[in-house]
Parts: structure tokens; sequence; C-alpha cells
């Protein structure tokens, strides 16, 4: 049982950034460690202050950061308390990407495939046969046949390979492996909501680097971990979201230089536009293979009701994940992987997911190029949507919705406020009446100086 003084101590011992921030990530990596056990009463915020030289208001706010993670619990005067992390799901940013409108009559928040894309599956499902692919409860969780095309479409020779449910699934585990409670954790800002909840709920602290129109910038992401030396960087590689930007491999060897410097940091990929991404598959992998792990998803392209994506990497990390799902699902669907096998093989199948990145491709650059000509800042640049740079969030998504439109806001998307609002357009659901729809987003999007909407004026702001 540890003593208060000794926990004043090992706290105040651990700290080397002591604003509010480094005080919490401090404090939140000993608990990771196991030397703040669950239990243990932290000294007070007055003894913290005192010891470290800052004012008890920092402190305050470093106890309520470690609050709302979860990893500790104030109990009125009896103190402060090392507790389990736990998130409640009203503070996730998922949950703030719907739109509550009932009215809708062009959902365009959703973020998913046109159904009509996809492939039909009544051929494959035929072709699979009974399902009997599962002989015991230990064979391995990829079917050698899937592992074999999955291999020879990777975008660099991974050491370990496996299939999960979906390519949140896959950061999930990722992340269970990789980070814990304190770590420093770099990602691209603007950048997926989900992920950003992800890295919550086990209290990483999120540092966002700017991007440009070709991805992250390398000398913003130099700068970051000479400051805050991370354990992992999360990048999408392809058809970011919500931007659209697409990597070059220029840009990969760039960001793969910066991170050779920086041998601690593990590089996950999240690709999760697939075969429907217009640019072809890139990967830091090909630079850093002993420490890129690379996620390929198959739910835009394929079918979200697969729930399949592989992880693909170095072998100590993608074993952790597949032992612990032994003692969970064990294993993703070995029939639907079986389908996986057979669209990713059959000329049919493959053929209509390459007409499905054709017309998603046509449909991006028919709605951007209407919103350009009415003066609206957007990018588009691969899958499928579209972020659009708003005079006022809020304004556009009400005004939107009076129109029966709904998009998802920006704000859930950036880690910092990236200098305009914004918001995200699924333009992959737009077949047809762009110039209507480019009226009412537009006019939602740019304010007049009675804060009305006005179509045409030039709108200078970006989203980097």
């Amino acid at each position: 049982m540890f003593l208060r003084g000794n926990l004043l101590a090992v706290i105040t011992g651990a700290v080397d950034d002591r604003s509010a921030r480094g005080i919490a990530a401090a404090v939140g990596r000993l608990i990771s460690a196991g030397e703040l056990p669950a239990g243990a009463r932290l000294p007070t915020v007055r003894d913290v202050a005192r010891q470290l030289g800052v004012s008890p208001t920092t402190v305050s706010e470093a106890w309520r950061s470690l609050t709302r993670a979860g990893a500790i619990q104030t109990r009125g005067r009896s103190g402060s308390f090392v507790t389990t992390p736990v998130v409640p799901r009203q503070s996730w940013r998922y949950s703030q990407m719907g739109t509550p409108h009932a009215a809708r009559v062009l959902d365009l928040s959703t973020g998913v495939p046109d159904h009509d894309l996809l492939p039909d599956l009544t051929d494959a499902l035929k072709r699979t046969g009974d399902g009997r692919l599962t002989s015991s409860y230990l064979d391995e969780p990829v079917l050698p046949m899937l592992e074999t095309v999955l291999r020879n479409r990777w975008p660099y020779p991974p050491d370990g390979l496996t299939v999960v449910d979906g390519a949140l699934d896959a950061l999930d585990r990722v992340i269970d492996v990789v980070v814990r409670f304190g770590d420093h954790v770099i990602v691209e800002n603007p950048a997926f909501p989900p992920l950003l909840d992800l890295l919550q709920t086990v209290g990483a602290t999120v540092i966002g680097v700017p991007m440009d129109e070709h991805g992250m910038l390398p000398d913003r992401l130099h700068g970051a971990l000479s400051v805050h030396p991370a354990v992992a960087v999360f990048l999408q590689p392809r058809a970011h979201n919500p931007t659209g930007v697409s990597i070059p491999p220029a840009r990969a060897a760039a960001l793969a230089t910066v991170l050779a410097d920086f041998p601690e940091a593990v590089v996950v990929e999240d690709d999760h536009a697939g075969d429907i991404a217009t640019a072809p598959p890139v990967s830091l992998g090909r630079h850093l293979p002993e420490r890129t792990v690379h996620v390929a998803s198959f739910s835009k392209s394929h079918g979200p009701d697969l729930r399949l994506a592989a992880i693909g990497g170095p072998g100590s990390i993608v074993s952790a994940v597949a032992d612990r799902r032994l003692l969970g699902p064990g294993w993703s669907s070995r029939l639907l992987q079986g389908v996986l096998v057979d669209l990713l093989t059959d000329p049919a199948a493959v053929a209509q997911v390459a007409a499905a990145r054709h017309a998603y491709a046509s449909r991006r650059s028919a709605l951007l190029a209407r919103l350009h000509e009415r003066g609206v800042t957007a990018t588009a640049a691969d899958g499928i949507n579209l972020w659009m740079a708003v005079d006022d969030q809020q304004i556009a998504m009400v005004s939107l919705a009076a129109h029966g439109i709904a998009v998802a806001p920006g704000g859930p998307f950036c880690v910092t406020p990236i200098g305009a609002d914004h918001v995200r357009v699924t333009a992959g659901l737009v077949s047809d009446g762009f110039d209507d729809l480019a009226d009412a987003l537009a006019s939602a999007a740019i304010l007049d100086s009675r804060g009305s909407g006005a179509r045409a004026r030039p709108h200078p702001r970006g989203w980097r």
C-alpha cells in the first residue's frame, strides 16, 4: 500500500511537462504501468501544485481530464482515487456525426457506399457451397485461399496477416496492442471521429498534424514527434475521410524518412476505401515494413455487411491481435471469407467494383465542379466524401435540414480547430440533381452580410 508522501514523489518525479495536459499524461502513464494501482488515493491538488511549482488551477485541470477519461474518480471530501478508465457514450465524437432531423429527403451524412454500386453476392454465395469451412475452433483464423489472395494484393510483404470484423474492429484491436493510457499518439487533422473515440477510450494523448492536398505534412510530423514522442502514427493512405486526400508515393517516402528518426512509433494505416479508391495502393510499409500495420477494409468496396477487414504487418502485433481474439469471437466468419475470395477473384465481381469506382469518381467530380462554380471551397479528390468549408457549421446544417438534406458536421473530425467550419457530404450517394443540390449546399455554406445565404461569393478558406 502506497503512503501519500510516496505517491506525491512518484507523481511529481514522472512529470516533465508541467502543463495540465503534461501532468495528466504523466499520471495516465503511471496508472497504465501499474505504478498507481486502482484504489490508490491521490495527493491533494494543492500538494501536487506546490511540489511542481505550478498553480492549483493547472493541477485541477489535469485532474478533470483524467476524470473525463475515467482514469480517476473524485469522491468529494474523501479525495481523488485511481479507477478503471470508462468513457460515457454520450461523449463520443461518433455520436455527434448523425443528424436528428426526422424529415430527411436526402441523407448525405452517413459515409456509407451506394448499395446499388456494390457487387451482387448471389453467385458468390452459391459458389461458396454449404459453408463447411471450419473443422476445429483452433483452425487458422484466415482461410488459406483468402490469405493467398490478400498477400498478393498487399502493398508490401507483411510478416503476419489476419482477418477481423471490419476496419474499426481492426483499429480497436491494434490500439489495444500498441497504445496505453497517457501515450502520445499522432493522427491527421482532420481525422475520422471513431478513431478519436477509440483513442479516447484508452486515455491516449492525441496530437493532430495538419494536412495539405498530399496528406500529412512531413515537417509538421517531425515537429510533433520531436515535442511529443509518440507510440503510434495513424494515417489514411487513400481517400482520406473526410477530405478525400490520397497520399502519393513521394509523400509516403517523405513521411517514412521522418519516421526513420523516431523508431518507437508504429505506423497504423487505415485503407478504408479499398478498391473504390481511384488512387493506387500506397503504404509506408514499403519503406518501414517492420513497424507498419496496414488495414485493408472491404466494407465500402464489397459490402458493409461482409464485416471484413484484413490486418497485415509486424508478426508480433498481428499475432497479439489474433491470439486475443481466440478468447472472444475466435475468427471472422469463414463463410463470409469464402464469399470475399470469390468476389476478389471472379471477373464479373471485379468488373462491378471497377464500375463503382468510376461512378464514384464521376459523382464527386460533378458535384465538386458545381460547387466551385458557385464560389464554395471544397475537396473531394477520392473516395465517397466531400469536405466543404462553411461560414458557420450550425447555420449550414440547419439550412440544409430545412431543404430535407442531412450532412455530417465537421467539428467531430477536428482534433483542434483547422481555421474554418466544415461539413462532410457523402457525395458518393448523389447520382443526379447535381445543380439543385449544389445550389442548396452553396446557399448554406456562404452567408452574406445579413447572415443569410448567398450563392456566388468566393470563399478562400481551406481545411488545412
